[in-house]
């Protein structure tokens, strides 16, 4: 457990800890939540702030914000995270902010970091104390706090969702950095060609940390010129930020978004906006083998029997996947997650399939009818199972008509082809034996 301690000479700190905002007018980004005439801009400002949680990918100021609270609100503030902390830690602010709600009539926030790392006794043993208002949640979390936070804290926090910062945003905070002659690098001589800069900002992907740290391991590793002026190029900063840390986290909510975008993109028919985040999922490490599991279950939820190879070539690239592995395997998906979203499409399966298992649910004393029970088992033909079974080989064209479904729901049809690609053939298969589907 700590306070936040502001230290007045912090020229030996980083220089993502020295820029960090102390007050809402330094703070970059999340106009949305901080902006003017905001709710939360509002509530910090009166100091009448109840419990929170601040979600959102990591450098977006989920933890600054919390400072400039602590920095502008007269209640106590006492910091946790939930990585060292345990149930005693919490017990013991609790006890500490009872004393001084009793004594001082003082509030006390108690600000939790990585909140999702609490396990269920731990945030249960913060619920009382938070319905009481004996202490001020504020959480952060880069996970969805709706499924990682108890539902019973959730109930009675505020969710405030921060986004990465745009490249404008992180434009700004670079031009602070370099104009700022007391805490960032105004009086050093520093010249940054414009494509370091904006290699730089793009290498950061919205993470103001990845652009802080980046730009001061560049000017701490440049050598000074003669007139000691540092001159950073392209190739400095390439150094610096060798690779986006935030592009993809395959251990972190924003994982379930890119593959949501990939997927969503094979839906909507998209080849290109299926590759490039088939690319982003590669590019973060994420398991080939998983990507290629959501290929096969796409295929067949998404393209069905629209066109029925799709489920073949999608099991296929799992199959390639296993034995040939990566970096080849990129080509393989590739070639998939492409086919896929050029394939026609039909969700008739899935909907067919959800509907009858929604029947099912609802009509569970439907019996079999008499004529499709299994006759072939000794006293079966006694029971009249069997019976009336007309056997479709016995018939023109191999088909007749009877009934295949329970007395309940015999006039149901669950699977209504499209008219797209092979399922059009299967429309009029249909068409001629069960009739017109317009009927």
């Amino acid at each position: 457990m700590d306070l936040f301690n502001y230290n007045k000479d912090n020229s030996s700190q980083p220089l993502a800890a020295r820029f960090r905002p102390t007050t809402l007018d330094d703070f970059i980004g999340q106009t949305h939540i901080v902006g003017q005439n905001s709710l939360l801009r509002r509530a910090i400002m009166a100091d009448k702030l109840s419990s929170m949680i601040f979600y959102g990918p990591p450098g977006t100021g989920k933890t600054t914000l919390a400072e400039v609270i602590a920095n502008t609100t007269d209640s106590e503030f006492i910091k946790l995270n939930a990585v060292t902390s345990g149930v005693k830690d919490i017990r013991e602010v609790i006890k500490a902010a009872s004393d001084n709600l009793d004594m001082y009539g003082t509030k006390t926030i108690l600000f939790i970091d990585e909140i999702h790392r609490f396990n269920k006794s731990q945030q249960d043993a913060l619920l009382p104390s938070v319905e009481k208002g004996t202490i001020i949640l504020i959480g952060a979390t880069t996970e969805n706090p709706y499924f990682e936070v108890n539902s019973a804290l959730i109930s009675r926090a505020t969710i405030f969702k921060l986004h990465h910062l745009t490249k404008e945003e992180l434009f700004k905070l670079l031009y602070r950095v370099l104009n700022d002659g007391e805490k960032g690098y105004k009086d050093m001589n520093i010249s940054i060609t414009d494509d370091a800069k904006n290699h730089l900002v793009q290498a950061a992907g919205g993470d103001a940390r990845v652009l802080l740290n980046g730009l001061e391991l560049a000017v701490l590793t440049t050598p000074t010129e003669s007139d000691g002026s540092l001159n950073i190029t392209l190739q400095e900063i390439e150094q610096s930020v060798q690779k986006n840390g935030v592009i993809y986290d395959k251990d972190g909510d924003n994982h379930y978004d890119i593959i949501s975008a990939m997927i969503k993109s094979i839906r909507g028919s998209d080849p290109d906006g299926a590759v490039y985040w088939l690319a982003r999922l590669i590019e973060g490490g994420e398991d080939p083998k998983y990507i290629a599991r959501r290929l096969v279950v796409h295929a067949s939820e998404d393209i069905g029997n629209a066109d029925p190879n799709a489920l073949n070539l999608a099991v296929s690239t799992f199959h390639a996947i296993n034995f040939v592995g990566m970096p080849e395997g990129r080509i393989i998906l590739s070639q998939c997650c492409i086919y896929l979203a050029t394939a026609p499409k039909s969700n008739k399966s899935y909907v067919a399939i959800d509907e009858a298992l929604e029947d099912v649910v609802n009509n569970k004393t439907a019996v079999v009818p008499a004529h499709l029970k299994d006759s072939h088992y000794k006293g079966a033909a006694q029971l009249g199972h069997g019976l009336g079974y007309k056997y479709p080989h016995s018939y023109p064209k191999n088909f007749i008509t009877q009934q295949y479904l329970p007395d309940e729901l015999k006039n149901k049809r669950y699977y209504t082809p499209e008219g797209n690609g092979y399922e059009r053939k299967i429309r009029e298969y249909i068409d001629k034996t069960k009739g017109s589907w317009e009927n």
